[in-house]
């Protein structure tokens, strides 16, 4: 048999064991994901966030395996330099032709298909990149009427131009579904986008999907095409999972109930305005989330899919913020943490490699699928110093965010152990002094800076 019939034989059947092992939430834990049969916590950076049209798309994956790192985002957006767009150009005409593609595009969408599956990556594909439909980027967009040989602005009646932000919601682009205007020329096209997305997407197991970024409009827009893609897929046999993202920072918005209260729409939560909450009300409002998803018995996973914080950027508080943000989602219990590009956030860069790896490091050496945040254990705790996840009597993890000392009630548990400590920013282990159960220990941070100090009685 030929090498090229081999290879092909041999890619077809990983495809396959692939997709017959796609990531779902966990039946034990379902606050989690479970990917090939095994629960794993997602954990994240990139240098973009439409990472298929980047041009060392292996290299950045690759550093993100080296480090523990499971996780990364992806718009199918095309709005930066040197990104293509979905559509074929007709040079001679000058416009778009939605009804041909650009192949160069979806290549690039199957590259990182292939490359995150090969690596164990899970990719998180925004169908609708939202800016890509305001201002500037509206008027290079193929779906633009002065821009496509398709339609006219008057068959269809969307704008030339728009000049204000999304939040607005003066597309009507995003009101096409036919449960609001009923655009059929403009659906059309939008359908043909999806499908070929999907033709891609559900030969895979590791994506998850979310319909838009950021968005304001109304709830819909999101449900038809949630619904349709699930449609989609249960046609090949398959089930795939689903959420949106909505624009308010405040996640007691009544937008984001619609995600919130809806399981039978969206499979999971994503949390992402959470990070533009500082310190401790970061980690309130975080677990305030669980609790409401347990409240109506509804508990399924949270993703954080964006963390702010950089100080080369405006949103997040700053790079120390940006770490805190990061390391609090894990300790709260988020099922997926990612670090937003820069400037936004800290992308790959060398502090985002230094948590990401360190999380992994600290999720690996206690059963971190068992452990709830226990800050109950804590006293003589300043605001925002420390935060506890523990398995009681067993597993005891502290973050200390910039140093202290606090005390943690051991009462209940039996036996002597070495404190370990974790540098987070270093990601190495230092040994610490021997303590025992019993009773209230005071625990010190070696020094300022992101620690966590790991008890392991179960030995």
């Amino acid at each position: 048999m030929k090498t090229k019939t081999l290879v092909f034989i041999y890619f077809f059947l990983v495809l396959e064991l692939n997709a017959q092992n796609p990531i779902e939430i966990s039946s034990e834990f379902p606050q989690y994901w479970s990917y090939k049969g095994e629960l794993v916590l997602l954990l994240g950076g990139s240098v973009e966030d439409n990472l298929f049209q980047i041009p060392d798309l292996e290299y950045s994956l690759d550093s993100l395996k080296k480090i523990g790192g499971n996780y990364v985002r992806n718009t199918m957006s095309s709005r930066d330099n040197g990104n293509v767009w979905a559509f074929y150009f007709d040079s001679e005409k000058e416009l778009f032709d939605l009804g041909k593609w650009d192949e160069e595009y979806w290549n690039r969408f199957e590259k990182l298909l292939q490359l995150t599956s090969d690596r164990d990556i899970i990719v998180q594909i925004e169908v609708w990149a939202t800016f890509d439909f305001y201002r500037e980027n509206w008027d290079r967009n193929p779906f633009n009427p002065k821009n496509n040989s398709n339609y006219t602005k008057e068959r269809v009646k969307l704008p030339e131009q728009i000049g204000s932000h999304p939040t607005w919601t003066e597309n009507p682009f995003f009101w096409s579904v036919p449960m609001l205007q009923n655009n059929i020329p403009v659906l059309n096209y939008q359908q043909r986008f999806v499908d070929k997305l999907l033709s891609y997407s559900l030969k895979y197991g590791n994506v998850l999907y979310c319909i838009d970024n950021e968005t304001s409009v109304t709830a819909s827009w999101g449900k038809f095409w949630a619904e349709y893609i699930q449609k989609k897929a249960q046609e090949q046999g398959k089930h795939v999972n689903i959420t949106e993202m909505w624009d308010p920072w405040d996640l007691d918005h009544i937008l984001h109930r619609e995600t919130f209260d809806h399981p039978e729409i969206y499979d999971f939560v994503e949390i992402s305005q959470n990070n533009h909450q500082r310190g401790q009300d970061h980690w309130e409002n975080g677990l305030k989330q669980i609790e409401r998803l347990k409240a109506i018995d509804k508990l399924r996973p949270l993703t954080n899919v964006k963390t702010y914080g950089n100080d080369l950027g405006q949103h997040g508080g700053g790079t120390q913020n940006g770490i805190q943000s990061f390391i609090r989602s894990v300790f709260f219990g988020s099922a997926a943490v990612r670090f937003h590009r820069p400037n936004s956030g800290l992308g790959l860069s060398k502090e985002a490699q230094a948590v990401i790896s360190s999380m992994r490091q600290l999720s690996d050496n206690i059963d971190f699928f068992s452990a709830v945040p226990s800050n109950e254990l804590l006293s003589g705790r300043e605001e925002n110093e420390a935060y506890c996840r523990a398995v009681p009597e067993k597993y005891y993890a502290i973050y200390f965010t910039n140093g202290g000392e606090v005390k943690l009630n051991l009462e209940d548990t039996k036996g002597k152990v070495k404190i370990q400590w974790l540098d987070v920013m270093k990601s190495i282990w230092i040994s610490g002094a021997s303590i025992s159960g019993g009773r209230y220990t005071t625990i010190k941070a070696p020094s300022d800076g992101h620690w966590v100090m790991l008890l392991n009685f179960k030995h």
